[in-house]
């Protein structure tokens, strides 16, 4: 038996989880074992939390995890309870969830203080994630020195896109310095792709997909054969859809005129852009849908409005990219959970011959269309942690 755990950390957060894997099944996502997931939540401020899961999702009690000071803290308990296992486990490495890549990390890889290095270059790409996501490699790397540390890229899964598609009309000298479209989400289009085949027939499951991660962050991507198309995300995570608070794309001519004339400085129109916009800007209330969908004021459903209209507006470019298109899944805490989005959003591609089944929405699924619907509409849940897992798994296994 081989155990991998997996870290993702945020800004105010860190998850992780504890997958196993028994040496004589073959190695795909399906034959992991999840046995504990949990979280440190509220770290540098805010209400701090400690959670322990055991694989029923059941929260255990007196583990010795309790409430962390900041993401030290939190690693350096996750630590002790791991040497307090050291008994029923054997941990052959430790998977992290990295944000960017940029153009030279395409596929997992186990990483040294010098690779590290070169993924913190990247952090201007995505300022909200990639030093939270480094942190942790790092810190373990010097508490636990003999245990691998693997970082897994958001954006890898779309490295293979045509260069007409990642290219910006800049001047070629910018492109040539990696100033490309990369895309994100990529750990959860993986995992989707790949579990297909479980809802869809074969052929249907290589057909032309599009798949929507909804969440605080959000994205859509363009597959064929199981792979990335296209994707509504580019040089950064704030490009393409709105967000909770990311403003999503925005006419550049738009920024230029907040520095020029709004006296705004790249500091605050980066924090606009990232923190104060998306469903939260819109809105005024919240950046989380289950508060807007609750919400009777006319401006939630406002919020609620343009985040649908520019999810179908961004899934007609691409079903053009596709040549058509034929499945539509929905996918992440919002795509999962809003049925009230997804029937919004299906309803607007009924030039696609998108026909809703309301009353399979409204049990979210799995599929959410009508029998006689030219366009399948799905509700898949992701697992971006056991996807970390398996890639971890697979490299550390190799000879």
């Amino acid at each position: 038996m081989s155990d991998i755990l997996v870290v993702n950390s945020g800004s105010s957060s860190i998850k992780f989880a504890l997958f196993s894997h028994a040496s004589h099944k073959p190695l795909t996502p399906a034959a992991l074992k999840l046995r504990y997931s949990g979280h440190f939540s509220g770290l540098g401020g805010g209400k701090a939390n400690a959670t322990l899961l055991d694989n029923d999702g059941i929260a255990l009690e007196n583990v010795g995890l309790k409430p962390a000071r900041d993401h030290d803290d939190a690693l350096s308990q996750l630590c002790g309870w791991l040497s307090g296992h050291a008994n029923a486990l054997e941990l052959i490495g430790i998977g992290h969830r990295v944000v960017h890549g940029g153009r030279d990390f395409k596929a997992p890889q186990i990483v040294n203080d010098d690779q590290v290095d070169a993924l913190e270059q990247l952090a201007s790409l995505a300022p909200l994630h990639q030093p939270y996501c480094l942190a942790p490699i790092r810190q373990l790397r010097k508490q636990l020195p003999g245990v691998p540390q693997v970082a897994c890229f958001d954006t890898a899964f779309h490295a293979q896109q045509a260069d007409v598609v990642r290219r910006y009309a800049l001047p070629r000298e910018l492109s040539d310095r990696g100033l490309l479209r990369y895309g994100f989400h990529g750990l959860s289009y993986d995992y989707i792709q790949r579990v297909l085949v479980d809802y869809l027939p074969p052929e249907a499951s290589c057909g032309r997909v599009v798949v929507a991660h909804l969440g605080n962050g959000a994205s859509l991507c363009a597959m064929h054969n199981g792979q990335s198309v296209s994707s509504t995300m580019g040089f950064s995570a704030v490009e393409g859809l709105p967000m909770g608070t990311r403003s999503g794309s925005v006419d550049p001519g738009l920024v230029l005129h907040l520095l020029d004339h709004e006296g705004m400085s790249s500091a605050e129109v980066s924090d606009l852009l990232y923190r104060r916009s998306g469903l939260l800007g819109v809105s005024g209330i919240s950046g989380d849908m289950q508060v807007l969908l609750a919400s009777q004021a006319a401006e939630a459903d406002d919020a609620i409005e343009l985040y649908c209209h520019r999810i179908a507006h961004e899934i007609g470019g691409l079903a053009a990219d596709l040549g058509g298109l034929d499945q539509l899944i929905f996918t992440a805490g919002i795509g999962e959970h809003a049925a009230e989005v997804r029937a919004r959003v299906v309803q607007r591609c009924a030039w696609l011959g998108a026909e809703l089944d309301t009353e399979a929405n409204t049990q979210h699924g799995p599929c959410i269309t009508t029998s006689s619907s030219r366009l399948g509409a799905w509700v898949i849940a992701t697992d971006e942690a056991k996807m970390i897992a398996w890639h971890s798994l697979q490299l550390l296994a190799q000879p």
